[in-house]
């Protein structure tokens, strides 16, 4: 396992947050192909090297690219050819900063196969797809909105080389109530690519609705209105079991990239570390 984060959730200048992170002892990161301090996706050829070179410095090793599409996801046929394009310079970002890899929601998955929106994200996905095979490249679709089950019974019918799953368990028990442990067990070499990410769910709620108010801005007004679904928590003080959860992730034989998410303001050297040394204790506090 390779034990990443996240880089610009430090919340610091690039090359500040990079540094940020080989102090907190990660083995490498995961780059914001836009972030709110800068946009990679626009670097010149001059521009990555640097960065690349910069974590060379530092010993750390880029894991991956999270070119988060916004909005509605792969939903919206109107906005799809756009989002399509800025995924394709996602994964040309990718191999030039090293890696093969790019994440991203793609919004909530619907059952119904007839659906014009799982429609459109198949269109989309098939055409992400082709240009990743030629690139020898991948993306990986995070979990979030909807269970294990759905998402798996999705790809199945996409079909599509080089599409498969960013594995995030935080994700999995605050939206959809799922269980990690069995996802791991149901995705097993779609697994691309995970998430170190933990919460509780206080109450069900509808991932249309959850998302809807994420694409639009509204969460926090929906959050006043209906209270709080769900909450992120420090790694290990949520719902996931971490044990069990990297013991199944083992007996799929993954041994790629863990990278720490965690969805607070900044995040702090020290957590991170505290993170780090969590994951590779097993998911336990005391090795």
């Amino acid at each position: 396992m390779k034990y990443g984060v996240i880089a610009q959730r430090f919340g610091m200048p690039l090359f500040d947050s990079i540094s940020a992170s080989a102090d907190a002892g990660a083995d490498g990161v995961q780059l914001y192909a836009v972030s709110p301090r800068e946009r990679l996706v626009d670097f010149s050829t001059a521009e990555r090297r640097e960065v690349v070179s910069f974590c060379n410095d530092r010993g750390l090793e880029i894991l991956s690219v999270c070119g988060e599409v916004g909005g509605f996801g792969f939903r919206e046929e109107d906005k799809n050819p756009e989002k399509i394009d800025f995924t394709k310079r996602n994964i040309d970002l990718a191999l030039e900063l090293g890696c093969n890899i790019v994440t991203s929601h793609i919004g909530v998955v619907r059952t119904e196969q007839k659906s014009p929106l799982r429609q459109a994200q198949m269109e989309s996905l098939g055409k992400i797809s082709e240009y990743a095979q030629k690139c020898n490249a991948f993306f990986a679709i995070e979990t979030g909105p909807e269970n294990a089950a759905i998402l798996k019974a999705f790809l199945d019918e996409l079909a599509a080389p080089n599409i498969g799953i960013n594995m995030d368990p935080g994700n999995l028990v605050m939206v959809p109530g799922d269980d990690p442990v069995a996802g791991v067990r149901k995705f097993g070499k779609y697994i691309l690519h995970t998430h170190i990410k933990d919460g509780v769910r206080h109450k069900p709620c509808d991932p249309e609705i959850i998302y809807h108010a994420f694409a639009t801005g509204g969460i926090k007004s929906l959050i006043e209105k209906s209270g709080k679904f769900f909450s992120e928590t420090p790694v290990g003080q949520g719902s996931v079991n971490w044990p069990e959860y990297l013991a199944a992730l083992a007996e799929t034989g993954y041994d790629g990239a863990m990278v720490i998410e965690r969805e607070v303001a900044c995040s702090s050297v020290d957590e991170i570390s505290q993170i780090i040394n969590f994951m590779k204790n097993k998911g336990t506090k005391n090795a």
